[in-house]
């Protein structure tokens, strides 16, 4: 029954079935195949997968971003960043990691982060002389970032499916998303010094000065979403909505946001928030099937001396996370796989927050990597750049940034720091 399970959730996959229906149909599949349960669960574990209060997070964090998008802050944070670092070797790459890092905390989305930032930095990096290569690559990996620095929806989704703290998901995000920004500059940085590219002019302190007066708006909103939810004055949920109204403030005060932008933002979100949501209704199937019949303690038995070492277990983790990334997109694979691999590393005793994180960073990578690299195909579009010319470009950033995730793999105290304190 569970082999019949397995294999029709993979023909369904490989039928190019969307992710949603096909854990829902495979989990059908196998009720009707158990000798003990009916399809009357189906309704009531679909109910019971998206009857979650943090869920309501989702849809006011995508439409925040999506405000964000529309309102012009983007433009700004570029100007900021350019005044900043911009004189420095690959100081344009460096712009858009840092800008990447900023705009991750606002909008909370990997691809969002590409389109909105990519716009504008792409044809003027292109333009100073950076390769299509480097210059696509540097924007998809950047990116990554908004899966990784809080708020992030793949975040709050490990957070419901693991039963742990959004709050801390968000505090454990912090220093991980800061270590692999510094990897990404540090490479940009030798990429650009060993092929000369364009520096622009040190800015004046009043050029710095007025560029961070504009940006202020900006650079306020994850203090006061962040700042509100670790200071206790609201939850998670409570600050995704406080995040929407701000987005509305900051989108008039720079004039930018029309009405036309901001019917076209509610549609948008309404379509990506119920997308989302039909994964998560499904994936709760889908967990209940596979808690109930023990497969976390099958699979656990199998790899019973992987778990008994967790460096060892780390390292097969990392890596089959890794091709996973690359075949899934990450909200889904996080629905799925949290139910059967986080067993297995609370019992190689590793801590769920940390491992949540270890699960985050590499379907980050997975947004890089081919064949359903959401970010490459992004930045691609936006360049002009085949995806076999990118595919080949990204190769150092997936390296590095694969790097960082062992180092932050084998270092928990870069996830879990809060907690002794």
């Amino acid at each position: 029954m569970i082999i019949l399970f397995f294999l029709s959730l993979v023909v369904l996959l490989f039928l190019s079935v969307p992710v949603a229906f096909a854990l829902g149909l495979s989990s059908v599949f196998g009720i009707l195949l158990h000798p003990s349960l009916d399809l009357a669960v189906v309704p009531q574990r679909v109910l019971i997968a998206v009857n979650s209060f943090p869920l309501m997070a989702i849809p006011f964090f995508i439409l925040a971003g999506g405000l964000m998008q529309s309102s012009g802050i983007a433009k700004r944070l570029v100007n900021f960043a350019m005044t900043l670092v911009g004189h420095l070797t690959g100081g344009l790459a460096v712009v858009a990691i840092i800008t990447a890092m900023f705009f991750a905390a606002i909008s909370g989305s990997g691809t969002a982060t590409v389109i909105t930032i990519g716009t504008i930095l792409i044809p003027t990096m292109i333009a100073k002389g950076y390769p299509k290569g480097f210059t696509s690559s540097t924007l998809a990996a950047s990116g990554a970032l908004g899966i990784i620095i809080p708020p992030s929806i793949p975040l709050i989704l490990y957070g419901i499916s693991a039963q742990v703290s959004v709050s801390d998901m968000f505090l454990a995000g912090i220093i991980p998303g800061t270590i692999i920004t510094s990897f990404l500059i540090i490479l940009s940085y030798f990429y650009s010094k060993k092929n000369k590219l364009f520096k622009s002019e040190k800015s004046s302190f009043k050029d710095i000065l007025k560029a961070f007066v504009e940006a202020i708006p900006a650079l306020i909103m994850p203090v006061i979403v962040l700042g509100g939810i670790y200071s206790g004055i609201f939850t998670p949920t409570e600050a995704s909505v406080i995040a929407v109204v701000y987005a509305l403030l900051a989108g008039f005060i720079y004039r930018e946001l029309s009405i036309a932008n901001i019917i076209k933002t509610l549609i948008d979100s309404s379509v990506t928030t119920s997308i989302i949501m039909v994964i998560i209704a499904t994936s709760g199937l889908f967990s209940f099937f596979i808690q109930i019949n023990y497969i976390p303690d099958l699979i656990a038995d199998l790899l019973s001396n992987v778990t008994g070492n967790p460096y060892v277990f780390l390292i097969v983790i990392n890596l089959i996370l890794l091709v996973v990334g690359m075949f899934m997109e990450g909200s889904a694979a996080i629905l799925i796989l949290t139910p059967l691999l986080l067993p297995l590393a609370v019992t190689a005793g590793i801590d769920p927050i940390h491992f949540g994180i270890i699960m985050v960073v590499n379907l980050a990578i997975g947004l890089i990597t081919p064949p359903v690299g959401l970010n490459l195909f992004a930045s691609a579009q936006i360049s002009g750049i085949s995806i076999k010319d990118i595919s080949i470009s990204i190769i150092p950033f997936v390296v590095v940034m694969f790097i960082a995730t062992l180092l932050i793999s084998f270092m928990p105290i870069f996830s879990i720091w809060f907690k002794f304190f």
